[in-house]
This record gives C-alpha cells, structure tokens and sequence, in this order.
C-alpha cells in the first residue's frame, strides 16, 4: 500500500501546445497513476490519472460528490449546494431516483427526434454568417448562440431571456473568482427558473420541464425546487461543454488540415471524427472531485476515509494503456471508450443528445464552407484556463 505523502508537488496546469494535455501529466501518469497532489486551491489530495484508475473512481459507490473543499478554485470554498434534481452534486439514493426520472426525458429516441430542430438552427446561424461575410468569430456567432437556442428549445425558455441565460452561465463556469461572485450567478439563475417554472405550471407546453410537471410522482419530489435544480443543471452542462466543444474542436480541426481534408472527402467519417474530437479535446480539463466515504483502495493505493480525490479524466484518455498513440489526432481512429462525458453513476445524462448535436454542427459548418480557415494564427488565440471545461474565448475565421 502507498500511504499519503507531505509536500506534494503541484498539479500540472501549462499547455505548451494548447490541444494536448497539461506539460507534464504524462510523466506524473507514468510515474504512480494515484499519487498526491497539490491543487489551486493550496489543498493537497490524491490525483488520478490512469484509464483504469479513474474508470474505478468514478463507479465507485464509496466516493461521494459531497467534497468539502473546492480544489479547483482558488480560495478552496464549497458553496452551498442545489438539493434534488441537480445531479452533478447527487449521492445515492437520492441521485439514483432522479437521474431514472430525468433519464426518460433524455433517450436515444427523443434526442433522435430533435435532429430537425437543431438542424433548423444549425443553418439560420449558418445564413447569417455567410450573409454577414468573413471575418466573423466562430465563437460568437456560432459556437455559444447554438447549443443554447437547442438546450433552451429544449426546456422552453423565452427567446428574450436566452442572452441573460447565455451571460449566467459563463459566470458559473469560472475558476478564477471568488465563492460570492459565483453565488450571486446562480441567484441569478435561480430567479430565472423559477419564473420559468411557474410559467410553465400555468401554462405547458411540449418542453422538458413540462414533462417533469405531468410525471407521475407518488412521492411528491418534483417540487419547485427540484425543478429549478434539474432544469438549472442541465441547462448550464448543456450549453457551456457543447459550446466549448464546438469552438475548440473546430480550432483543432483548422489546425490540422489534413484531418479536415479526410472529412471533407468522406462526410461519413463525421461520427469517428466526433468521438476522436471528444477523446482527444475532453473538455473536463481538471476532472471530477470526489471524497472518500471509507477507507478504499485504488490502484494498490490505499485512500483513506475522509480523504478527497481528482479523477483527471483529460489524463485519462490519453493513458497509452487505454489508446495507441494517444496523441496522434486521428479521426480514421476506431472509436475507443473515452471518459469525455464521465462514467458511472454520474455518466453525463445529456451524451446522446450532445453526439447528435456535434455531428450536425460540423458536418453543416464544412458543407457550408468548404474553403473555412483561421483568420488569426493558433498561437494568438485565447484559451479558456480560466474555465471549468476548456474551449477558446474566440476564433476568428474566414472562407
């Protein structure tokens, strides 16, 4: 067994190449895949970063999401968190209960039925770019404006609230402010869902939390509350990684042009290619916390109760052990098991619906514009670091 150290080196964080994991993660992976680490925050804890490792985290019933110190965030506080219905911050029981109700509101077919919806929006951002005329930011008026018309489609918020939605949710997603900055987003957020949901109890529609409104619920738990924290969950998750994924995965491709011409010439490659793109950007950029509810052992390392954990999932995915060459971007690759949407009981509940939505995104965008290109070098773009899930801040482009 491996027993905890003192005065453990700080968790790799620089990018020399902004599409690779942090410089020297691999070495901290290849060294002890459970080892322990100095986090932003100045707590100290075990990282992981081995496939297999992280994979046994994450299905573990004896890690709890609970965490009592912030790792990621530089003052290290846990502010308060949404009860029922806000699975990211769910243990069982509870999680197990709403994740089953809220997971009928998200199969493969309903998200499947979704397609022409998203492809309607996909081409009116399309029309008003290509009417608006090169250069334009990617980011701007693309990458963020469509996830959130498709998640806010989804749960039927007004078209007037969605650039208020749109600012909420980047001041969630921050990791370089302090707890009240964020508190005070999500009072924002909170006074926007519930006047959504009392809206939506006085009048249904054919939107999500509508559904959740006329579920059969014996035990009376969709309440106010558990709408808003479902709705407020699912709404932020949903906008913010495809947003990311879209801008960032567009950036790569540009930047590898020969990926982007096999796309091209063959649009049937667009489902290896988004599961290479998902593999290989995994947006998680400082992967899930999670704390020890007893004493459990990881990888011959012997994690005691009470002790916090970093599943780094963006470590993960490129353990040689998992895939060949894991740093060779190969959208030819045969889709291998990532970790990009998680795994386990918190596996993300909105997967299928984000696959669909990538496909149609890229395959439209290059059909659109088959000559696209960077209207400003790789190296003068501003990466997201300072985000939760990484992503550029713009990406400027012309045709």
């Amino acid at each position: 067994m491996t027993e905890p150290t003192t005065g453990a080196p700080a968790v790799p964080r620089t990018r020399s190449c902004p599409f690779l994991p942090p410089d020297g993660i691999a070495a901290v992976r290849e060294a002890a895949p459970v080892t322990r680490a100095t986090f932003t925050s100045g707590h100290e804890a075990w990282l992981v970063t081995g496939y297999e490792q992280v994979r046994a985290v994450l299905r573990d019933p004896s890690f709890s999401v609970r965490v009592p110190h912030a790792l990621h965030t530089q003052d290290g506080v846990v502010t308060e968190k949404p009860g029922r219905g806000s699975l990211l911050w769910q243990d069982a029981p509870e999680h197990t209960g709403d994740r089953r109700m809220l997971a009928k509101e998200f199969t493969v077919r309903r998200m499947q039925a979704l397609k022409p919806n998203i492809q309607r929006i996909v081409d009116e951002h399309l029309d008003a770019i290509e009417a608006q005329g090169g250069p334009v930011d990617l980011v701007k008026t693309f990458a963020n404006p469509v996830p959130s018309m498709v998640i806010s489609d989804l749960f039927g918020v007004p078209v007037e609230r969605r650039p208020e939605f749109q600012e909420i949710a980047e001041a969630m997603m921050r990791v370089d402010q302090d707890a009240a900055a964020t508190e005070a987003a999500g009072m924002r957020l909170g006074g926007l869902l519930y006047q959504l949901v009392q809206e939506r109890r006085a009048d249904p529609g054919d939107d999500l939390i509508s559904a959740l409104i006329t579920t059969e619920d014996p035990d009376g738990v969709i309440d106010d509350m558990f709408l808003m924290n479902a709705a407020g969950t699912l709404l932020i998750a949903a906008h913010d990684t495809t947003a990311c994924m879209i801008g960032l995965g567009t950036a790569l491709l540009l930047d590898r042009p020969d990926q982007l011409a096999l796309l091209r010439e063959d649009p049937s490659l667009i489902g290896n290619a988004v599961e290479e793109l998902l593999r290989y950007l995994t947006i998680g950029q400082y992967g899930g916390e999670r704390v020890a509810t007893q004493d459990v052992e990881i990888g011959g390392v012997r994690i005691g109760k009470g002790e916090q954990v970093v599943a780094h999932i963006l470590a993960a995915d490129f353990d040689p052990a998992f895939v060949d060459e894991p740093e060779r971007f190969d959208i030819t690759r045969r889709p291998a098991p990532h970790l990009a949407f998680g795994f386990g009981a918190h596996q993300c509940i909105g997967q299928q619906l984000a696959r669909i939505e990538l496909q149609i995104v890229f395959s439209s965008l290059l059909r659109r514009f088959p000559t696209l290109r960077p209207a400003k070098p790789v190296e003068e773009l501003r990466f997201r670091s300072d985000m939760v899930f990484y992503g550029v801040h713009e990406l400027p482009v012309t045709w």
